[in-house]
Parts: structure tokens; sequence; C-alpha cells
């Protein structure tokens, strides 16, 4: 890596520690109960194709838990995992082996290779987990804003799994915030992740939607002015539409940021976005396989 690499990366991450999200990273509370329990795991060759785990405690192969794998957001250009720890051992104490995996970003990727750097972290996630008390066979993914446009396609656009080998792997999946249907393109990020793209259709969630998906949770803030509530409304009515499953929920007065905010014991009195998102991924995990 060059000297100019290694001072962009070092910048970087020093802006993402000093970000609000990175300061609940560095400086907030951590819920007990849960750890990080594996750390820098590769799913490819790429610096960026690397995850974390994070496990409740008494979690053990011989009492295994549901997995779930968390993708942060960031205008599919930013973003690091060592800014969401934080939010994924939040989802561990509840009850979770939870993968957070790095993915690459523009400019280095487009569509769709982000979205194949997900289907690829949560098929190896799948392998990797066991050891530290997660069920492969009752896994199930969600994100945060970019992140939770990478889950919606791996999930519902069969093309993504298939491609690992794993077309049946995801079980159910949440979205926070997420940009589902968002033509034209008419904003930078969008611009440079998917203006390359032959067909734009093909980039939206809302166009896979089909009625042999699995459980789908929306969640989203009214007050969202980054990503407007419409799209989760708009995915969830499609998916109804075709006689898929999708649960919607609106939280008054939040916005962009919150959703994922209130995952932090700092804010979770805001609003119970973690409590219902994670009783979503229990009652449709739960079951027996």
């Amino acid at each position: 890596m060059s000297r100019r690499a290694t001072l962009a990366s070092l910048l970087g991450g020093l802006a993402a520690a000093c970000s609000p999200l990175g300061l609940l990273n560095s400086l907030g509370p951590r819920d007990s109960g849960a750890r990080r329990v594996a750390r820098d795991l590769p799913y490819g060759d790429d610096p960026r194709q690397k995850m974390d785990l994070y496990a409740p405690t008494g979690a053990t192969p011989a009492s295994p838990v549901p997995t779930l794998v968390f993708f942060y957001g960031g205008g599919w250009d930013s973003g690091s995992r060592d800014v969401y720890g934080w939010a994924a051992q939040a989802l561990a104490a509840k009850g979770f082996v939870v993968a957070l995996p790095d993915y690459r970003l523009v400019p280095e990727v487009h569509f769709p290779g982000f979205v194949e750097d997900a289907a690829r972290a949560t098929a190896r996630a799948a392998e990797l987990v066991r050891p530290h008390g997660g069920d492969a066979g009752r896994l199930g993914v969600l994100g945060h804003s970019a992140g939770a446009h990478l889950a919606m396609m791996i999930t519902l656009d069969r093309r993504y799994m298939a491609a690992v080998d794993r077309p049946d792997l995801i079980k159910a999946a949440a979205g926070l915030a997420g940009p589902y249907e968002f033509l034209p393109f008419d904003v930078k990020a969008s611009v440079n992740a998917f203006g390359r793209a032959p067909d734009p259709t093909l980039t939206q969630p809302v166009t896979f939607a089909r009625a042999d998906a699995p459980p789908l949770w929306l969640g989203h803030g009214t007050d969202d002015t980054v990503v407007h509530a419409e799209d989760t409304r708009i995915l969830c009515e499609r998916m109804e539409e075709v006689g898929g499953p999708c649960t919607a929920r609106f939280y008054e007065g939040l916005n962009h940021a919150d959703l994922i905010a209130t995952f932090s014991p700092l804010f979770r009195k805001k609003a119970p976005v973690l409590a219902e998102v994670s009783d979503f991924f229990h009652r449709t995990l739960d079951r027996p396989a």
C-alpha cells in the first residue's frame, strides 16, 4: 500500500471516529451480555472483504442461537465496521450471533460490486458462526440506509445468493431507513454508485418483490429527509400486491440517523426500534427449520 493510500486510510478512520456514530462506538455505553468474539475474518482477497463477529454470553455450539448479518450505511461510498461495533453488540445482546462485514465502496467498485460483496459476506458468515454459537440454518440479514439496500437486494434478487451457492440461506430480512425505489438517479451518491448500470431497474429492490420471499420487516422515521419513508411504504405495498410477507413500521418524529442511533443505550428510549426488529427476527428465526 502506498504512503498516500495509507494516509487516506488513516484520515478516513479519524473522520469516522469523530462522526456522531463513531463517537457512539468509541465513547458510548455498550450492552452487557455480549462481546466481539472474532475480528478481521476474510471473505475475499480485498482488504475491505473482512468481518467481525459478535456473540451473546452463553451461546455455544451445543445451544446455538440465530445468526444475523448487519450491513451499515454510508451512501455506498463510505463506512466502516470499526464504527458500528456498538450496534452489532446491541443485536448480539438480544440473542443473536452477529456478523459485521465491511464491503467494497465507490469508487473502487460500482453496482453490483458492493451487492456481490454482501452476498459473499453472508455466505461466509454462515460458515464461520457455529464455533461461536451461531445457527447458520436460522440466518437473517439487516441493514441501515445503503446497508438496508444491500440486505434487500440479496434477499429479493435471487441471483446474488445463487451466485455464492446459497440460494436459500436467508430466512428473514430487515431494513432501517432504506432506499428501495429511487429512480431516476438524481443525487450524487446514487449517480456515482448506479449510474453505469445498463438497466437501472435491476438496481432497485422493489423490482424483485416476490410472493416466495423471506419475511421482511421495514422501519422508517417520519422525519427522514435523506431517504423518505415513502421508500418503505412502496416496497411493502409492492410485496403485499404480489402476496409476499412484509411488515412496515413508521416511527413518528425520527430522522435518518435516529433509526440506527436508537440501537445505542443512550438513545434507546426515543423509539423501540431495536426491540421490535429483534422481536421480528426471533419470531421468524426461532421457528424450527
